[in-house]
């Protein structure tokens, strides 16, 4: 499509192309794992469907188009299972001995494949404050191939300057990449690939997906050498979604932007009321003019995320209380979707980085404001602070 047009136009069109025999203006759901030929290689641009199917290639086309992962008409991007086999493959580029300078706040999961399964394999990780830009540069050296970022980072929401940290990486012919997880914020209010980065994994399941109802990951770049690798490996590796999944993504996407207009504006007014009540120790959301990455966020974010974390008085005996006391917040793992959901990520998410640098605080409450009626929302953590 016309890369001119606003991110709210390209979430309802982008990857979307009647289908040639109907008409259907939705693209169909091609349940199928093979297709037929007319002579020995003859096909019509799909063979077996762990190397492309046409609502994958749809999905595909689209999350290009939202990140600008694109170049001369092409794009690039690339739809997993998961997030974590986003992850996993973009990874998978490097070779034993490559350095990684990671942020020192990530995902549970990620630390966990970075230390309990890519570390045996040889690669060296250094985790880092990376919204100290020369800690990250003291922390370069001739091995360090990628940077990876979180911003915000999950669960502490701290902000990286995307555009500094990408210049540093590229400087000097250093062959370094720049990947984002860009999951917390979703293309619509932050486009890493515009600020500098090379490479941007997302979890579908999240945002994109908006409804909970599907597990996928994706990861677009603007290099084609880049996605010439990850195409390969996608293939090779086989953690592809199914036609179904990337069906759900695509409806999901339509609605993004008014979605994450909502859960900005939700999460903005809880995390006011938070910052103010008696038993909240610190809340943590760059929305906020308290926030230390405030300022930067404003900068590189057209909004501030529907994600909110904050730290009770009490302890971990008050978070878990709380939590356990919502009626509209829904006590589950994951995040994104139109349903408000509420965690204690020491216990749950970020369960794999206790006892490690990156432990976090057993009495920190992790928020995911959903685009429910802001009063009821509101009501329902004030009841749950007096149970407390």
């Amino acid at each position: 499509m016309d890369e001119n047009f606003y991110l709210d136009t390209l979430a309802v069109h982008a990857g979307m192309v009647a289908d040639p025999a109907t008409g259907a203006v939705i693209p169909p759901i091609y349940q199928t794992s093979t297709y037929a030929q007319d002579k020995v290689g003859g096909h019509k641009g799909y063979e077996y469907s762990r190397t492309d199917n046409p609502t994958r290639k749809a999905l595909e086309t689209c999350l290009a188009e939202l990140e600008k992962g694109q170049s001369d008409q092409q794009t690039f991007g690339l739809a997993f299972s998961s997030g974590m086999a986003a992850t996993d493959t973009v990874l998978r580029l490097l070779k034993p001995g490559d350095h990684i300078i990671a942020g020192n706040d990530v995902y549970g999961g990620t630390y966990r494949l970075f230390e309990r399964v890519l570390r045996p394999y040889g690669l060296v990780f250094d985790y880092v404050d990376t919204t100290d830009l020369s800690r990250v540069q003291s922390f370069l050296r001739p091995e360090t191939r990628m940077v990876w970022l979180e911003t915000p980072t999950n669960p502490l929401m701290k902000i990286t300057d995307i555009r500094s940290v990408s210049e540093v990486c590229h400087s000097n012919h250093r062959e370094i990449l720049v990947c984002v997880d860009n999951t917390f914020a979703s293309p619509y209010l932050q486009r890493p690939i515009e600020l500098g980065a090379d490479v941007v994994v997302h979890s579908t399941t999240k945002y994109l997906g908006g409804h909970s109802d599907l597990v996928g990951g994706a990861v677009v770049t603007c290099l084609s050498h880049l996605y010439d690798g990850l195409k390969f490996l996608q293939n090779a590796v086989g953690a592809v979604p199914g036609p179904m999944d990337c069906w759900l993504a695509l409806r999901g996407i339509k609605t993004l932007a008014v979605r994450m207009e909502r859960h900005c504006k939700n999460a903005m007014a809880v995390a006011e009321y938070l910052e103010k009540h008696a038993w909240v120790k610190q809340v943590l959301y760059p929305g906020l003019s308290s926030h230390s990455g405030h300022e930067i966020a404003a900068q590189q974010m057209s909004g501030f995320g529907g994600m909110i974390s904050f730290i009770l008085e009490g302890g971990e005996v008050s978070a878990r209380s709380f939590v356990e006391s919502t009626r509209i917040f829904t006590l589950a793992e994951s995040l994104g979707g139109v349903e408000s959901l509420i965690e204690v990520p020491a216990a749950m998410t970020h369960a794999s980085v206790a006892n490690s640098p990156l432990q976090v605080d057993a009495g920190l409450v992790r928020l995911s404001v959903g685009i429910e009626s802001l009063a009821d929302l509101i009501q329902d953590l004030e009841q749950a602070f007096e149970k407390i």
